[in-house]
């Protein structure tokens, strides 16, 4: 397949798709759903152990930022954003019901 069909279907121009390619530069977030879809696999696959590592994939899977998954689960974007990296042991039960009950969707 060529360059342009793969940036036709991806929604993106023939020269990012062949900087991806060198590994000059890696794909946006935005990009990474159509490019599952495509590859019909993951190219970054990770195992997801911990409650951060879950939430990080999920997001990344679908493209979203970290603000557009908090307003959907209905948490602070910065709660979030700890969650990701584990920096936030302390966790209101509250917090962790949300979360856990979006995921589990």
């Amino acid at each position: 397949m060529l360059q342009r069909d793969v940036a036709a279907i991806v929604g993106c121009d023939t020269t990012t798709v062949h900087n991806w390619e060198k590994g000059r530069t890696r794909p946006p977030l935005r990009f990474l759903p159509r490019i599952i879809r495509f590859l019909e696999y993951d190219p970054f696959p990770s195992e997801a152990e911990t409650l951060g590592e879950q939430l990080l994939k999920y997001r990344r899977d679908r493209g979203m930022t970290q603000k557009e998954l908090a307003r959907r689960i209905r948490i602070d974007p910065g709660t979030l954003s700890r969650l990701e990296r584990s920096k936030d042991s302390k966790v209101f039960r509250t917090v962790l019901q949300k979360v856990q009950s979006y995921l589990s969707r």
